[in-house]
């Protein structure tokens, strides 16, 4: 299973399957009261579910998935500039998480959790490095959705003893002295090797920030600029972390631009290789099956279905059909598997997978 979601999102999607399984996945407006309307708003939201409920489960598992959803709920602590929360219930499981991306209200009441906006949220949270070179010094950020953290330098002791003979500004190499050169050289030297000890640690793309002379120089001498995926040159020495986030929010959306087209493109090469799977019905046979290495699904893309004759396979969900025999969406099923069987989810932008059925699975080389 994908290692790089939280350990908080593995217990809900590693959660043993048990009716009846609550999701309320709920937006948070940021101009409300969360204390008094978010409560009012599960309070509707959790007298819908227990209607939902009753339709199909015995009074004793409804009021048992209700106690548990009124603990839960009592005293919510939302952390701020938090869009939205999933709220999960079932007989042998609870667990409220909160979201950076906007929801819409949903209220589902199946088998298993719905993970779909708990997924999306985690893969938009995209974590990078930062780095920022100066006139004297380098500084480096771990950076995500909430903003950036400073990192303590790691090479301290050798960074100063270059900087005693550095020139005040190091923007321009071609007006230096050789010997001033030389030791900038060194100094960018140091940073580069300590750039590389935490792309090793940390497996994350970089983003560099400097005067243009000295990101000049970097480039040149980096060994590290494949995992670049973006330059910004300016003077950033008295620049805030505020300000530096909002700086560099354009360069993170053309990455993700970026990143999509190159799942696209790997899409295309599986197919080539006769490793791809497209459109729901075959994406599900061969998830069914544990071959699934990646799949890539249009965000807002679903399927309501029903299991077919044959086994390991679906259709389209036609009436009448049986609540306990129909897929209230594939793709959410698809997501599970292939997360079960040691592969990975991406989300494209809708309209991006159309010439391939809005949902891909590249396989595992057989």
């Amino acid at each position: 299973m994908d290692t790089t979601l939280s350990p908080e999102i593995h217990e809900v999607i590693d959660a043993v399957h048990y009716r009846p399984a609550l999701s309320l996945i709920l937006p948070l407006e940021p101009h409300i009261s969360l204390k008094t309307e978010t409560a009012h708003i599960v309070k509707i939201a959790a007298d819908n579910a227990e209607r939902e409920m009753r339709r199909y489960y015995p009074e004793e598992q409804c009021q048992l998935i209700m106690r548990k959803l009124q603990s839960l709920t009592a005293d919510l602590d939302i952390p701020a500039k938090k869009k939205g929360m999933a709220i999960y219930i079932s007989p042998v499981f609870e667990k409220v998480l909160y979201l950076d991306c906007p929801v819409t209200q949903q209220i589902i009441v199946d088998e298993s959790f719905e993970i779909r906006d708990l997924l999306y949220n985690a893969k938009q949270d995209i974590k990078f490095l930062l780095l920022l070179l100066t006139a004297q010094e380098s500084r480096f950020f771990l950076g995500d959705a909430v903003g950036l953290t400073p990192l303590p330098a790691r090479m301290a002791g050798s960074i100063e003893t270059e900087e005693r003979d550095m020139p005040e500004r190091i923007s321009n190499f071609s007006d230096m002295t050789e010997h001033k050169q030389v030791t900038a050289r060194k100094f960018l030297a140091h940073i580069d090797h300590e750039l590389g000890d935490l792309v090793g640690e940390h497996q994350l793309p970089v983003l560099v920030l400097g005067t243009e002379g000295i990101i000049g120089e970097f480039r040149k001498q980096s060994k590290y600029t494949a995992s670049v995926i973006g330059y910004l040159s300016g003077n950033y020495d008295s620049t805030s972390l505020a300000a530096l986030t909002e700086l560099i929010e354009p360069h993170l959306d053309a990455w993700k631009i970026t990143r999509q087209q190159q799942w696209i493109e790997q899409v295309g090469e599986a197919a080539d290789q006769f490793r791809l799977a497209v459109g729901i019905r075959e994406v599900w046979q061969a998830a069914s099956e544990g071959k699934g290495k990646l799949l890539i699904v249009e965000k807002s893309y679903g399927f309501p279905a029903q299991h077919g004759v044959e086994p390991g396979t679906i259709e389209a969900l036609t009436e009448p059909y049986n609540h306990f025999s129909y897929i209230r969406d594939a793709v959410d099923d698809v997501l599970e598997k292939v997360l079960g069987s040691g592969g990975d989810v991406v989300f494209t932008e809708d309209g991006a997978l159309g010439r391939f059925g809005q949902v891909a699975l590249i396989k595992y080389y057989e």
